[in-house]
């Protein structure tokens, strides 16, 4: 109940740091410790240097977002919600196609990644609506 009233109750420039800096750690995994370690979760590296570079993307708009922007947050959530929802579309879509390549850390680092996006997606959208 408490965890749910706090949720609920997070700050749309907080939201856009919490993005922010989700994004760049997974930029981070992708980009240098799966891309390193290749050969034990199963992705391609033609894979994880995309997927990394959209993840950075998103940590820079998230972190403009948290800088720049004062009033009228909305529209920036639902964009980054969207940005989110379709990452994870494309992330699912990678998986199912390389899922004979995946190895049970590969499959279970997508599967968390997934989760984790998606419930930061719930809260974006949660505060999006609630900033009506």
């Amino acid at each position: 109940m408490l965890l749910n009233q706090f949720l609920n109750n997070i700050p749309p420039k907080k939201l856009f740091l919490l993005d922010s800096l989700g994004a760049i750690l997974t930029a981070l995994l992708l980009g240098m410790i799966l891309v390193q370690f290749e050969s034990s979760f199963g992705m391609p590296r033609q894979v994880l240097y995309p997927l990394a570079f959209i993840a950075g993307v998103f940590s820079i708009y998230s972190f403009i977002c948290f800088l720049r922007i004062k009033e009228n947050w909305r529209p920036y959530l639902k964009v980054i919600a969207f940005a989110n929802l379709l990452y994870c579309c494309l992330t699912m879509g990678l998986v199912f196609y390389w899922h004979q390549k995946l190895s049970v850390w590969g499959l279970g680092y997508f599967i968390l990644e997934l989760v984790v996006i998606i419930l930061l997606v719930i809260l974006e959208l949660k505060t999006a609506k609630r900033l009506t």
